[in-house]
C-alpha cells in the first residue's frame, strides 16, 4: 500500500503525485483535507523514525519508503488559499503583524494534524527570506510534536501554494474539479501529471522537480527518464454534484485528463488508465452519468447489493412489529403550512416555537451530552439566498424579542409556568454558511457547530442558529447537530435528502426536520398534500442526473481549452509559454486530441449512425480549430510578432492566444482569434451585461437623468 502511493514504478524513489482526490466545495475541500492531511503524517512518521517498538524507545525508519518525503498539497482557487509565494508572504506578514483576534489566517486549518494543537503566528515561516520566499514551512508550536520547528526542519508535509506545489509535487493532492481548467493556461500544470524530466535534492525529504516550462535539466539534476508516472488513482467525492452546467465541462475536460494520465507501464505493452473512485449518494442511473462523465462503461458498485435488499454495507432496516415495535428513530420529517399566512411569518413562528422549546427541555446548569443538547443550535436551511437574507433580518429582530418574552404568550386560561417553552436569550447574529462568506469563516462556523452548550470552557462559542443554502448539503458530518427547518421544497429530491441528513445523524440524537411550506406555490402545496407518501419512499423520488459535455454550447465554450491542453502537455516541445508557435509542426499531435475527443463523443450515442454522425462532425470541428490555430500563429509571424498560451503563464512573451468568455470583448481580435475563448474555471458562464436606466422628463442641473 504503502509503496502503491509512493509509485509502483518506482518504489526506491517515490516520486510524483499517486492519488489525486477531487472535489467540488471549497467546504467539503478544507473539512477533508485534515484527514487526509493526519495519514500523511502518519506516513511521513514511518518513513523518519518508523513504528514504535513494545518495551523499546527505540526507532527505527521503515527502508524502502524512499528518500523524499510524503507530502499532500491543497491545489484550490485563490479564494480558499493564495497561488503565488509573493501573495502567501504578503498574507503572512499581516497576519503576524496584527494584533486583531479575528485576522484570518492564510493557512487553511486551524490546527496540527498530528497532535491538534492550534496553530499561532509563530508557526509559518518564509525561506529563505521574507522579501524573497521560495517556500512556506508550517510547523507545529507544541515542541513535543514530530513535526515542531525543533524536531522537523521541514515542518508539517502539507503543501498550500500553487508555486510550491508544482516545485515539490506532493504525493497526494486535494484539488476541486475547477482547477482543471487552467490546464491549458499554465504550462506548470503538466508536472501534476507526470510531466517532468528531472530532480533535485534541495535538502533531506525535499526535492524540486523540472519540467520543460523550467527549460533544458541542468547538469546537477537526476534525471527520470520518461518522466513520472501521472496520477494512478483519482478519487472523486459527491459525483452526484457533478451534473448539469458543472458536470458538462467537467466531463468535456475529463477528456483531457484521461489522456494525460494514461501510460505504459514498465514492461507492459499496454496503456494503463488511472483508477477512478467516485463516492456518491442519492443518485438515479449512475452507469450512464459515469459514462458520460468518465467516459467507462465497466462501472462496479461496492459495497454490491446483498440478497436482502434492507441489508446494505452502510445500513440496517429496522423491521419494527407489534411485539417487537421499533425503538431507534433516526430523523422525523414534519411539515408545516398555513393557508393565507406569509411564509416569513410561518417560518418566524417555526423558528421560535423549536428554540424556546429546546430551551424548556434544557438544564443550562446540567452536564455535557444531555438529551436536549442537539436541538439547542436549530439549522435553517433556504433554496436561495434572497429568502435566507430575509430570515437573518427577522432572526436579528423578531425571533430574537419573541424567543426572550416566549412565557409571557401562555395559551388562554393557563395559570403558572408555560407547559411548552421557556424564555431564551438567542445570538443576536446568527451563523451563515453561504458563498457568501469567506473560507476563514466558513471553517470557524464549523467549528462552533460542534461545540455543545454546557461547555463554558471552549473559546469557540457556540451557535443558536445557523443558516445555510446547499452549501450545507455536503461537508457537514457534526453528530451533534439535531434540527433543521427547511423553507420550501427544495428543487429536486436528491438535494433535499441530502440537506436533511445533516442531522441526526448520530443514533444517540435523532434528528427532526421540520420543512415549512408556502401553500401559494403549486409545487409546495402538492408536497404537503402528499407528504406522509412522499417521506416514506422519498428515495424512488430521486432525479436522473443530465450533463451533455459534447452539446453545442458546451463545445463552444470549452473545446479549444480541452484540444490546447491534451496538445501541450503531451510534448514537451509544445509546453513552453512561445511554443504555441510551433502548432505547424506539431498538428499532427493536435490531430490525435481530436480524433479522441470524437470518438469519446462517439462512444456516449445511442446508435451507430447517430455516433458517425457526431464523430464526423467533431472532428471537422476539431481540425477547424487547428486550421485557426496556424493561421493565427501565421499572422503573427507575418508582423514579425510574438505569441504565447495565455497571459496566466510566467516568462511568455507577446499576444496571448487564449482568452476567457467574461473578458470585454476585444474588436481588434480577427476571426480566426476568436475560437480561442476557454474558461479558467468551470462555472463560467457568461460575461456581465451593464444596464443604464435612463428615465425621461426628469432633469437634473440641466441634463436628463
Amino acid at each position: 500500500m504503502l509503496r502503491r502511493l509512493r509509485g509502483a514504478s518506482r518504489p526506491d524513489q517515490g516520486l510524483g503525485v499517486a492519488v489525486l482526490l477531487r472535489y467540488t466545495l471549497r467546504l467539503l475541500t478544507l473539512d477533508q483535507l485534515g484527514r487526509a492531511a493526519t495519514l500523511i503524517c502518519a506516513l511521513e512518521v514511518l518513513r523518519i523514525i518508523g513504528p514504535p517498538q513494545r518495551g523499546d524507545t527505540k526507532r527505527q525508519p521503515i527502508q524502502g519508503l524512499g528518500a523524499v518525503r510524503f507530502s499532500i498539497g491543497l491545489w484550490v482557487g485563490r479564494s480558499a488559499t493564495a497561488n503565488t509565494l509573493s501573495a502567501v508572504s504578503k498574507q503572512i506578514t499581516d497576519y503576524k503583524n496584527s494584533t486583531a483576534i479575528t485576522t484570518a489566517s492564510p493557512f487553511p486549518l486551524t490546527e496540527c494534524p498530528w497532535c491538534q494543537t492550534p496553530f499561532k503566528s509563530s508557526s509559518f515561516e518564509l525561506k529563505p527570506t521574507r522579501t524573497k520566499p521560495e517556500e512556506v514551512i508550517v510547523g507545529c508550536v507544541d515542541f513535543r510534536c514530530e513535526f515542531s520547528a525543533g524536531k522537523s526542519e521541514n515542518g508539517l508535509p502539507i503543501l498550500f501554494v500553487d508555486e510550491q506545489i508544482y516545485k515539490e509535487l506532493p504525493s497526494f493532492v486535494v484539488a476541486t474539479v475547477d482547477k482543471f481548467a487552467l490546464m491549458p493556461w499554465r504550462g506548470e500544470v503538466g508536472k501534476l501529471l507526470g510531466r517532468a524530466h528531472s530532480m533535485k535534492t534541495i535538502r533531506d525529504g525535499i526535492a524540486h522537480f523540472y519540467s520543460a516550462m523550467d527549460g533544458d535539466a541542468d547538469k546537477t539534476n537526476a534525471p527520470l527518464g520518461a518522466g513520472l508516472v501521472p496520477p494512478e488513482l483519482i478519487v472523486q467525492d459527491e459525483l452526484h454534484l457533478i451534473a448539469g452546467p458543472l458536470g458538462t465541462m467537467v466531463g468535456l475536460y475529463e477528456t483531457a485528463i484521461e489522456s494525460l494520465c494514461t501510460y505504459h507501464s514498465a514492461g507492459d505493452k499496454h496503456l494503463r488508465k488511472p483508477k477512478i473512485l467516485a463516492s456518491t449518494a442519492t443518485v438515479k442511473n449512475a452507469a450512464r452519468h459515469v459514462q458520460a462523465l468518465f467516459g467507462r462503461n465497466d462501472m462496479a458498485i461496492f459495497p454490491p447489493q446483498g440478497i436482502d435488499e434492507g441489508e446494505t454495507f452502510f445500513s440496517q432496516q429496522d423491521r419494527g412489529d407489534e411485539s417487537n415495535p421499533i425503538e431507534e428513530i433516526q430523523r422525523m420529517y414534519v411539515g408545516v403550512a398555513a393557508s393565507g399566512r406569509a411564509m416569513k411569518n410561518i417560518l418566524l413562528r417555526t423558528y421560535v416555537a423549536l428554540l424556546s422549546a429546546a430551551a424548556y427541555y434544557y438544564d443550562p446548569n446540567g452536564r455535557p451530552n444531555q438529551p436536549a443538547d442537539p436541538y439547542m443550535t436549530l439549522a435553517g436551511y433556504f433554496n436561495s439566498l434572497r429568502e435566507l437574507g430575509g430570515m437573518r433580518r427577522l432572526v436579528e429582530d423578531d425571533v430574537y424579542s419573541r424567543c426572550l418574552g416566549i412565557e409571557k404568550r401562555r395559551p388562554y386560561g393557563l395559570e403558572g409556568s408555560h407547559p411548552f417553552f421557556a424564555n431564551r436569550k438567542i445570538q443576536s447574529e446568527p451563523v451563515e454558511l453561504t458563498s457568501r462568506e469567506s473560507t476563514n469563516k466558513i471553517t470557524e462556523a464549523k467549528s462552533k457547530l460542534g461545540v455543545q452548550h454546557a461547555d463554558k470552557k471552549d473559546l469557540r462559542g457556540k451557535v443558536d442558529v445557523v443558516l445555510a443554502s446547499n452549501m450545507i448539503s455536503v461537508g457537514v458530518d457534526i453528530d451533534r447537530l439535531g434540527l433543521m427547518v427547511v423553507a420550501g421544497q427544495p428543487k429536486t429530491t436528491s438535494e433535499y435528502i441530502q440537506a436533511s441528513s445533516r442531522v441526526g445523524r448520530d443514533r444517540a440524537r435523532p434528528g427532526l426536520v421540520v420543512t415549512c411550506y408556502n401553500l401559494h406555490k403549486p409545487r409546495d402545496r402538492s408536497h404537503y398534500e402528499h407528504f406522509v407518501a412522499y417521506h416514506e419512499s422519498f428515495y424512488r423520488y430521486v432525479e436522473a442526473t443530465s450533463l451533455t459535455p459534447f452539446s453545442g454550447p458546451a463545445l463552444d465554450r470549452g473545446l479549444a481549452g480541452t484540444v490546447i491542453a491534451m496538445t501541450r502537455h503531451a510534448n514537451d516541445s509544445m509546453v513552453r509559454p512561445n511554443d504555441v508557435e510551433k502548432i505547424a509542426t506539431n498538428r499532427e499531435a493536435a490531430e490525435r486530441a481530436v480524433e479522441k475527443i470524437a470518438k469519446r463523443a462517439a462512444a456516449l450515442c445511442e446508435n451507430q449512425h447517430h455516433a458517425t454522425d457526431v464523430y464526423n462532425s467533431l472532428l471537422a470541428r476539431g481540425k477547424a480549430l487547428i486550421d485557426n490555430w496556424v493561421k493565427v500563429i501565421g499572422f503573427s509571424t507575418e508582423d514579425a510578432g510574438k505569441r504565447q498560451y495565455s497571459k496566466l503563464d510566467r516568462g511568455g512573451q507577446g499576444k496571448a492566444l487564449l482568452f476567457t468568455a467574461l473578458e470585454d470583448d476585444d474588436d481588434n481580435r480577427t476571426p480566426e482569434e476568436r475560437f480561442f475563448a476557454a474558461p479558467t474555471s468551470m462555472r463560467d458562464v457568461e460575461p456581465s451585461v451593464h444596464v443604464w436606466v435612463y428615465r425621461r422628463g426628469l432633469k437634473k442641473e440641466g441634463k436628463d437623468e
